[in-house]
């Protein structure tokens, strides 16, 4: 049978985008389709605007900082709707080398909505129809509205990026990276900041006395966070929400913002009719090479509810062009990922948490929490926290998170070290660089605990 397309993608983020991109380089015919802006939610909604947010919320304390140094300056006022514009301009250029590079290898762009029509074909929101003769599904995921009266008075997180005006007193309600990450950055830009937070802590799901250290720290810098607590009624009053908490707690705030998870864009795309096997949330079911139950249908990134990273949805997308068009099967690799969590402080994390090594296996838990030399000498009391996991019985490390400036750069290189299989002793021989903060790493020489 003769295709339209050797490869059809559906998704211009950034795994359907480099699985496209790499595809068309090796001489095959590759058509792709994005309904909304190119780049995906990294690079217009996510990664690459949220972190220069986190830049823009660190200059107050940074020129506080200053003057204990010895600087002349001043805190003036930020100016919101200039960094919007130049975010924007930003997000522009991007977008831009995205569709260029896209170009440039050979790929047609089809500005529009596909969906599938049957294992090889999809249509566009024209009309149009295309065959292929594999099809990729990179569509990621999308925030998620509680089913609450009233709901529809709040944001999500999308729409963070172009708010008319900083808001003066805001609630975000969920604590997951998302809702800690712009907490710590509207508290920085000077908005008060409160959260509501379902369970006992911030961070569900990442090492407990990381994300304890994380809570701490976030009330300390202003952010009021409010555990076991729900939003239970919601009212518009004036120009102003109302929100009452299931802990009894109500105030009144100038923007409700949801945090409170995810869901993959897999409705209306045909996947379930043609046999595509879904999860609860609509996550689409692969195996270990990214194809679905429907031979011809493969997915990658959010979509698939593995590990939610940019990062890994490139991974992904290189992993199956690897498989497919140049006979090289190639599984997918999610072991070991490290991770960055940009809350302030950010955090870098990488393999087991405590608990998850304590239940795999006995473990040697090394820990130290300091002040900063530089956050110190202006009197600063925030404490910095590394954290190593080791088996007591290979001297493997499981697991290292890292609380702390600097600790998503950490944990990069760190990732590399755990991807080799390093041990503890690897760690132990190695020299420290001082004064750093990371000599902490190959100097915690005594474990706190012994969980055997």
């Amino acid at each position: 049978m003769n295709f339209d397309y050797d490869l059809f993608v559906i998704g211009g983020g950034s795994g359907g985008v480099r699985a496209a991109r790499l595809t068309a380089q090796d001489g095959h015919k590759v058509g792709l389709a994005e309904q909304s802006r190119m780049g995906g939610t990294c690079v217009i909604r996510g990664c690459v605007p949220k972190k220069l947010m986190v830049f823009a919320s660190g200059y107050a304390e940074l020129m506080q900082q200053a003057k204990e140094y010895g600087w002349d300056v001043s805190n003036g006022k930020f100016d919101w709707p200039h960094f919007i514009t130049h975010l924007n301009a930003e997000l522009d250029r991007l977008e831009q080398i995205y569709r260029t590079n896209l170009q440039k290898a050979g790929v047609t762009i089809h500005d529009q909505r596909a969906v599938l029509m049957d294992a090889h074909t999809v249509e566009l929101a024209d009309g149009t129809t295309y065959t292929a003769k594999h099809i990729l599904v990179a569509v990621g995921g999308h925030p998620i509205l509680p089913d609450i009266k009233n709901a529809d008075l709040g944001v999500m997180s999308d729409d963070l990026f172009n708010l008319p005006e900083l808001p003066k007193k805001m609630l975000i309600v969920g604590a997951g990276y998302i809702g800690c990450e712009f907490a710590g950055i509207f508290n920085g830009l000077g908005s008060e900041v409160s959260m509501f937070v379902r369970s006992a802590q911030i961070l569900r799901g990442f090492d407990e006395e990381a994300r304890g250290h994380i809570g701490d720290a976030m009330q300390q810098r202003g952010v009021r966070i409010h555990t076991g607590c729900a939003p239970m009624k919601i009212e518009k009053r004036g120009d102003r929400i109302w929100v009452k908490g299931s802990n009894g707690h109500e105030e009144e705030f100038d923007l409700l913002v949801w945090a409170t998870g995810r869901n993959p864009n897999t409705g209306g795309l045909g996947l379930a009719e043609l046999g595509v096997e879904l999860e609860r949330r609509g996550e689409i079911c692969v195996d270990e090479y990214s194809q679905t139950a429907v031979p011809s249908i493969y997915a990658i990134g959010d979509v698939t509810g593995r590990v939610e990273l940019t990062p890994v949805a490139i991974r992904d997308g290189v992993a199956f062009h690897q498989t497919v068009f140049q006979g090289n099967k190639t599984p997918v690799d999610h072991a070991l990922v490290p991770t960055a969590i940009f809350t302030q402080p950010e955090m870098g994390t990488i393999g087991l948490t405590e608990e998850e090594a304590c239940e795999q296996e006995p473990t040697l838990v090394y820990a130290t929490a300091f002040r900063p030399m530089q956050t110190t000498f202006v009197g600063g009391e925030e404490r910095m926290l590394f954290k190593m996991l080791v088996s007591k019985k290979t001297d493997k490390v499981l697991g290292i998170h890292i609380v702390g400036p600097g600790a998503g750069e950490m944990i990069q290189f760190i990732g590399i070290a755990l991807k080799m299989g390093a041990t503890k002793a690897d760690f132990d021989r190695t020299c420290a660089v001082h004064p750093t903060m990371a000599e902490e790493l190959v100097t915690m020489t005594h474990p706190v605990r012994d969980l055997a």
